[in-house]
């Protein structure tokens, strides 16, 4: 290396890009804990290897996204500009201080055509997600999962009101199925009739749906305290011991958070091979499915303590009519009995109807304070899965139930926080749900790979 002095002298330097980066820095411990060889086998498939141009080494291409991840950088116009003048840039790439730097169109134009339709970024999370488990760092024994929503790429002005069919998810598939067990189960018992009442329409219904002409496939998202627009979702499960997430998965915006929930809750156990033991999320995930299913699983369940909220207008309520456990019926104040009437089956749940006809009703001293005076038949809806989320909601106010909720604040929202702030995770750059996804999977490697020096030094 030649440098001028201000006296016109030139001196000559013996230097090499090793000795211009610092031993303490991060990309070197990057660098140090993973071996990012393994690229090579998820991308074998991807390049032709007698015909072509040749290409740039796929790990090249890799870390010069991971830069931009790990530093905030979220252009890669910018991440190019970068690393030409910054020597810890071209060191992480493997290039020496006279190399070229990869063009950021070459990059955008690999990761456009070469990834797109592959697993190949999260098998790269997956990969480093295994690497924190056999070191100790991630054990699954109590995981948060939440979701952030991420601003689309998608303008404001060329979003419309459409006519669209609502498609049958998985989660309410499920609740078909609880259904019909107990269904079967009550008729066989000769306590309901053996008929389909209220049952729940099986022709797909057409609903309106604000929807993006720029970016269709993602979601109006509208939620309290939270910038309205076309938004993607980010539901993350990130685990207690290190704040290492292990799992991300994309949605539209308009996607509720419990909906893919229980998914990817087995996806972990699947394709992670962790047993989880506890689990905590927000409100937004107590349904009583989610309750049910991860009560199968051995999985407690820690969400914020439900309050409970009086229903109709009358003086009395549910708590003040004795059920009566022999017999499967209610036992109003005054006496009357409310045996099971009907399965009844709504959008999201599955109750157990209980009736009393209001002719019954007519000579009681309690009328104006249970039915009114114009009221119907009495009615008592206890749903399917009560005894699981009551069980599950024991364990509100303890010292434990309060040590996790905070854990979840800590590690959760924590994690969304330093995401949007320094990982590029605020707004996404393309458009697409595959695209939301790469983007939400490289931040959180970025995340990770930061939490993993961190947990090891």
């Amino acid at each position: 290396m030649m440098t001028k002095r201000e006296n016109q002298q030139i001196e000559m330097h013996l230097i090499t890009i090793e000795d211009l980066v610092p031993m303490d820095h991060l990309l070197r411990k990057v660098n140090d804990i993973i071996d990012f060889s393994f690229i090579y086998n998820e991308v074998e498939n991807m390049y032709c290897h007698n015909n072509g141009r040749p290409s740039i080494d796929p790990v090249v291409l890799i870390k010069f996204l991971l830069i931009g991840f790990l530093y905030g950088i979220n252009s890669e116009r910018r991440i190019s500009e970068e690393i030409q003048v910054n020597m810890a840039y071209r060191w992480f790439l493997g290039l020496d201080i006279m190399d070229k730097v990869p063009d950021h169109s070459t990059i955008s134009q690999n990761r456009h055509r070469r990834f797109n339709g592959s697993d190949l970024f999260r098998n790269i999370f997956q990969k480093i997600v295994s690497i924190c488990i056999e070191k100790g760092l991630a054990d699954g024994k109590l995981v948060f999962t939440d979701s952030t929503h991420v601003k689309a790429n998608a303008s404001r002005k060329t979003e419309y009101i459409k006519q669209t069919e609502e498609a049958t998810n998985e989660y309410l598939k499920e609740l078909d199925k609880y259904e019909e067990t107990v269904r079967a189960q009550l008729e066989s018992e000769g306590k309901i009739k053996p008929i389909r009442c209220r049952k729940r329409k099986e022709k797909t219904e057409i609903i309106s749906r604000r929807e993006s002409r720029t970016d269709p496939e993602s979601g109006f998202y509208k939620r309290k305290g939270k910038a309205e627009g076309m938004h993607y979702l980010s539901h993350e499960t990130v685990d207690s011991k290190n704040g290492i997430i292990i799992d991300v998965a994309a949605t539209a915006g308009n996607v509720p958070d419990s909906q893919p929930y229980i998914k990817r809750i087995d996806y972990i156990e699947k394709n992670l091979g962790l047993k989880i033991q506890e689990a905590c999320a927000d409100s937004g995930y107590d349904t009583n499915l989610i309750n049910q299913q991860l009560s199968e699983r051995d999985i407690n369940f820690y969400t914020p303590e439900r309050t409970e909220q009086k229903r109709g207008t009358t003086e009395f309520q549910r708590k003040d009519f004795q059920y009566d456990e022999k017999d499967d019926r209610f036992i109003c104040p005054g006496g009357k009995t409310l045996p099971l009437h009907r399965l009844n089956r709504t959008i999201n749940t599955v109750t157990k109807e209980y009736r009393c006809p209001k002719a019954e009703c007519k000579d009681c001293p309690f009328r104006s304070r249970c039915i009114g005076e114009k009221g119907s038949d009495k009615r008592i809806q206890v749903n399917i899965f009560e005894d699981i989320v009551k069980k599950n909601h024991e364990k509100d106010g303890t010292e434990r139930h309060t040590r996790v909720l905070l854990l979840r604040q800590i590690w959760s929202e924590g994690s969304f926080a330093a995401q949007k702030s320094r990982h590029n995770l605020k707004f996404l750059y393309r458009r697409g749900l595959e695209a939301a996804e790469q983007q939400c999977l490289l931040s959180s490697t970025a995340l990770n790979l930061k939490r993993m020096i961190k947990a090891m030094a």
